[in-house]
């Protein structure tokens, strides 16, 4: 059985979509399109 009063202590309310969109942008992630352009510039100094 849930214990509601417990849950309740633990809840977290969700960030607004405004300050969701910040903190997602603020991360400097890498992705494909990083890697792509790094393996581009590695072949090209190899020529």
């Amino acid at each position: 059985m849930i214990d509601f009063e417990e849950e309740l202590k633990r809840f977290k309310p969700s960030l607004e979509v405004e300050e969701a969109e910040d903190a997602i942008y603020d991360r400097d992630l890498t992705d494909m399109t990083d890697i792509m352009q790094e393996i581009f510039k590695e072949a090209r100094k190899q020529r």
